[in-house]
């Protein structure tokens, strides 16, 4: 009988999550290991989920619960900075017919119901622990050295830690996030009656905003502008900074905007572009989600194409071939061909906002872009 095989997750998101949910599937010893205590259990306002996003949250076994716990719809409306609705259309289902076009979710709830699936496989989870060292030089594997001084040989380490992955530094991978030259204010709110999709205001003192219904009762919103030096603006002021920009916008926005009234509930993030060329391993080493790529939420496709990679990495783990450079070579090959025009689909849409481009073919990228992502990854 051969060795079983072990596999180190080092991130707890949506990527390692669902890594370690399929790979226990299938009978391999995962540990995942994660460096906040609370596992990122409360974290974020909302996220935007689309047809193949829901693909793979369907495959992890998950998806009755998000179906119950988000909130799905069709449609996007355009709408002038007043709310007057200008255009509504109907999105893609990227994830088949049997499926909504798009869920909207509060953050937390996804990341718990991931959660829960993780415990339920049978991973041993380690919170508030970090990777310290990775020592290929012995075999095959990776001797891994940990935070709470202790150590453990794996055949795999899957680096799942986001954008800034200090796993993708400790390997020798040198690319870094890159800002766009935006920023986004976003923040939970109870939802105004009436809202049932997804709006974008573009135009006004903000590039775009938006809302998106997260439940019966819950929304998240957001809105776009110029990148500013974070340094400039004090945490307790996120509340008034987000409200001066939102109380411009008509529609639903003034029922939105009086709720954004605690500092602490509002979360401002610049727009990074990164995705890392040629390979996404060294050795026994292997990059998935934010780790080997993002880009700014203009398709809402970040969680989706972490989903995406775990997913497509378990089935090549999972297979009869051996798990080596052919493997992982594969694997990246598989995804490039699929990520690389989000990416640049994702900075191309708001490049053309900062560069003032009235006549761009906004709809014909978006229409591209997500047809591709209809087929399977």
């Amino acid at each position: 009988m051969s060795t079983p095989r072990t596999v180190l997750v080092i991130g707890g998101g949506a990527a390692g999550n669902a890594a370690t949910i399929l790979l226990r599937r299938a009978g391999i010893a995962v540990d995942l290991i994660e460096a906040k205590d609370d596992w990122n259990a409360t974290a974020g306002s909302g996220i935007t989920l689309q047809g193949n996003a829901l693909r793979v949250l369907r495959e992890l076994g998950v998806w009755d619960q998000v179906e119950k716990s988000g909130y799905g719809f069709g449609a996007v409306g355009i709408t002038a900075p007043d709310g007057t609705v200008l255009h509504v259309a109907e999105d893609l289902r990227t994830g088949g017919d049997d499926l909504p076009a798009t869920v909207g979710m509060q953050r937390p709830q996804l990341q718990n119901i991931l959660i829960d699936a993780v415990r339920a496989s049978g991973a041993t989870v380690r919170l508030g622990l970090r990777a310290t060292s990775l020592d290929q030089s012995a075999d095959d594997g990776v001797t891994v050295g940990f935070s709470d001084d202790t150590a453990s040989r794996y055949d795999l380490v899957i680096a799942a830690d986001g954008m800034g992955s200090t796993t993708r530094a400790a390997i020798g991978i040198t690319d870094r996030p890159e800002p766009t030259g935006m920023a986004i204010w976003r923040v939970a709110a109870p939802r105004p009656a009436g809202m049932t999709r997804t709006d974008l205001a573009y135009g006004g003192p903000a590039y775009i905003a938006g809302y998106c219904p997260t439940s019966e009762s819950t929304l998240y919103a957001y809105v776009v502008e110029a990148n500013r030096d974070r340094a400039s603006i004090p945490p307790t002021t996120y509340a008034d900074e987000m409200r001066s920009l939102a109380r411009n916008y008509g529609g639903h926005w003034p029922e939105i905007t009086a709720q954004i009234t605690d500092p602490t509930q509002v979360n401002y993030t610049w727009f990074d572009r990164m995705l890392v060329e040629g390979s996404w391993h060294r050795g026994h080493v292997v990059l998935v989600g934010d780790a080997a790529h993002c880009c700014p939420p203009t398709l809402a496709q970040g969680a989706a194409l972490s989903l995406e990679d775990a997913w497509v990495l378990a089935q090549l783990l999972t297979g009869d071939d051996a798990w080596d450079d052919v493997l992982f070579q594969a694997y990246y090959e598989r995804r490039i061909a699929r990520v690389r025009p989000v990416v640049d689909a994702s900075v191309q849409l708001g490049q053309w906002q900062l560069d003032g481009v009235r006549d761009a073919d906004v709809p014909g990228l978006m229409g591209r872009t997500m047809t591709m992502l209809r087929e399977l990854p």
